[in-house]
């Protein structure tokens, strides 16, 4: 089977594709119920004014296979932004095309190319497929910090209220 990946910077035009991507990849997260973003927030978030995120798409023969969504962050001991991935998902029947590795190195391309001191991302604890992946590219997990997050009603009244 050949193929010809190429990756590029998402336009408004791919709203309702990377809209599908994220619900396919909460569906594969067993997290559907929880994706509350419809086209006109990832439009705004993404291309309005002051958008920080950004989003790349994988096409294999100009068709897209997946995508990643990412923003910079910033490291106060490195005194140097990072580049962190928010989503990184290709499509189950494209896979093994190479698609994950080459959005991997296309994101890892614009952290060096921004002077990024890291690239960093999350990966659920039951996902070895995944896990495996990015140990086979030399990715470590980082076992001394814990996620913590606020949402929801909890972020609202903990800004009202403190509590």
């Amino acid at each position: 089977m050949s193929n010809t990946l190429s990756i590029r910077q998402s336009t408004p035009d791919d709203i309702q594709q990377i809209r599908q991507f994220i619900l396919e990849l909460a569906i594969y997260e067993k997290a559907e119920h929880e994706v509350e973003a419809s086209e006109a927030d990832l439009h705004n978030t993404l291309f309005g004014e002051g958008a920080t995120a950004h989003c790349i798409i994988c096409e294999n023969e100009g068709v897209p296979i997946g995508f990643a969504v990412y923003f910079f962050n910033y490291s106060t001991w490195q005194g140097r932004n990072g580049l962190y991935l928010e989503d990184l998902y290709v499509s189950p029947q494209s896979r093994g095309l190479g698609a994950g590795k080459a959005l991997l190195q296309h994101l890892a391309g614009i952290a060096v190319d921004n002077n990024c001191g890291r690239f960093e991302w999350s990966v659920l604890d039951w996902n070895k497929p995944a896990i495996d992946f990015y140990e086979s590219l030399g990715a470590k997990a980082k076992s001394e910090w814990l996620g913590y997050r606020m949402d929801g009603e909890t972020l609202i009244n903990f800004a009202k209220n403190g509590q």
